[in-house]
């Protein structure tokens, strides 16, 4: 190393010395400055961890808006499911109907039976006027169906559900027993405008009688 060299070190660790120097004079010769450096620094430290736990909090604030958008979510899903549940049940279909006339019957073919007195009808199922039922609503229903009839024809009913038997009640001619009743019922799962009558068949008979010929039926619950 030459003397250039060795002089160029020197000067430069002389003017480091003396800038360290110049530091702590110019602290000691100004303590509030000292004072307030720190304070900045206290409060730079405050701000760091105020502005650590406003993220924390956001981030807690985002997860329950999450919960709670998802909570909503299930509330509306039941509300709904209530009040579907709340429609099934409010929805209701009862009837009952007899049949007046006197004999009817015994014909060639078979016979759609008329029921024309309605006893009751909530839902407005049943038609007075052609003797069916249609199911408003798909769901499990019940029917029943009762007849009087004389011993000097046979009798011969089917429950039907589109053209269908369901069940039916038969009683066969007889000479010693001058009045019989009978009926017969089902449950049936049916759909929207299913069809349900009572069919007499051929060559049989009933006796008309709206207090003991009758039809019934009524919605259990829908499906």
């Amino acid at each position: 190393m030459n003397f250039t060299t060795w002089m160029l070190v020197l000067f430069c660790g002389l003017t480091l010395a003396q800038d360290d120097v110049n530091e702590t004079e110019t602290l000691s010769s100004f303590p509030e400055m000292s004072i307030l450096l720190q304070e900045l620094s206290a409060v730079k430290a405050k701000l760091e961890a105020v502005e650590t736990r406003l993220k924390e909090t956001e981030s807690q604030v985002l997860v329950v808006n999450d919960k709670g958008k998802s909570l909503e979510t299930k509330l509306k899903e039941t509300e709904n499911q209530v009040l579907v549940l709340q429609e099934k049940e409010a929805y209701k279909v009862v009837f009952s109907a007899g049949i007046d006339g006197g004999a009817i019957g015994p014909f060639s073919t078979s016979k759609t039976l008329v029921y024309t007195r309605v006893i009751t009808n909530l839902g407005n199922a049943y038609n007075q006027h052609t003797g069916i039922f249609v199911a408003p609503v798909r769901g499990m229903y019940y029917f029943s169906f009762f007849y009087h009839a004389g011993g000097g024809h046979p009798v011969g009913l089917n429950l039907m559900k589109n053209n269908q038997l369901v069940v039916q009640s038969s009683d066969h001619k007889t000479l010693n027993d001058t009045a019989d009743n009978g009926g017969n019922a089902a449950f049936m799962e049916l759909q929207q405008g299913d069809q349900v009558y009572v069919q007499m068949q051929p060559n049989t008979h009933i006796w008309g009688s709206s207090y003991t010929t009758t039809f019934s039926g009524f919605l259990l619950h829908q499906v």
